[in-house]
């Protein structure tokens, strides 16, 4: 119990470092005064480029994975229980937590999808897997689209719907062995959307920036 409590509040605290913030002082910039105003990947490449937005997109990615795989070295080796699970899951979503409501900004974060995205692929295969294809079709979406914004929605819908066909075509996978997996990705795509819902007016309004315009 120690074990997991010192876990998921370290997991916290490092999904709380403000990434984005750091690098853009690093340069001068008050990210929170730049563009959206959001301490992302997204709005430090509006800022100071696509070499600095995907820096930032893989140390937040970090903050998910590295307590993810801390909190499968707890659990051990072999098929985890579903309290086993529960646990898992705990040190990834407090990663999460971290970043969407840091204690060093009041509270104030960013919108989850990096440290989403190192969280499911820390979670190996279970997560891994339909994390994998998440992120091949947010990628589609922006190619074809170029907003972020509307990939991050849509690889967020899309995640739980995904992970439920390979639990129904994967016969080592249950539904009775897998469920909380499952009500965590449900309620992780509608964190995602919620945090999107000022993107999605925008999208709506046709006044949403495409990826590499300031």
């Amino acid at each position: 119990m120690i074990e997991w409590a010192c876990l998921i509040l370290g997991a916290y605290l490092l999904g709380a470092v403000p990434v984005g913030i750091i690098i853009a002082r690093s340069r001068g910039i008050d990210l929170r005064t730049v563009g959206s105003g959001n301490i992302g990947a997204t709005n430090l490449g509006r800022a100071l480029g696509r070499k600095w937005a995907v820096a930032c997109f893989v140390l937040d990615a970090l903050k998910g994975f590295v307590p993810t795989l801390a909190g499968r070295w707890v659990v051990g080796a072999g098929t985890p229980t579903v309290g086993e699970l529960f646990g898992w899951l705990a040190a990834g979503c407090a990663a999460i937590v971290g970043h969407i409501f840091p204690v060093f900004l009041r509270f104030r974060g960013g919108k989850g999808v990096s440290t989403g995205l190192g969280m499911l692929l820390g979670l190996y295969p279970y997560f891994t897997y339909p994390g994998l294809m998440t992120f091949g079709l947010w990628g589609m979406v922006l190619l074809v689209w170029r907003y972020v914004s509307l990939a991050s929605i849509v690889g967020a819908a899309a995640f739980p719907v995904l992970f439920w066909i390979l639990i129904a075509v994967l016969p080592e996978w249950t539904l009775d062995q897998l469920w909380p997996l499952l009500l965590i990705a449900v309620v992780m795509a509608g964190v995602v959307v919620a945090r999107h819902l000022e993107n999605i007016r925008r999208l709506l309004a046709g006044q949403e920036t495409k990826i590499g315009k300031r």
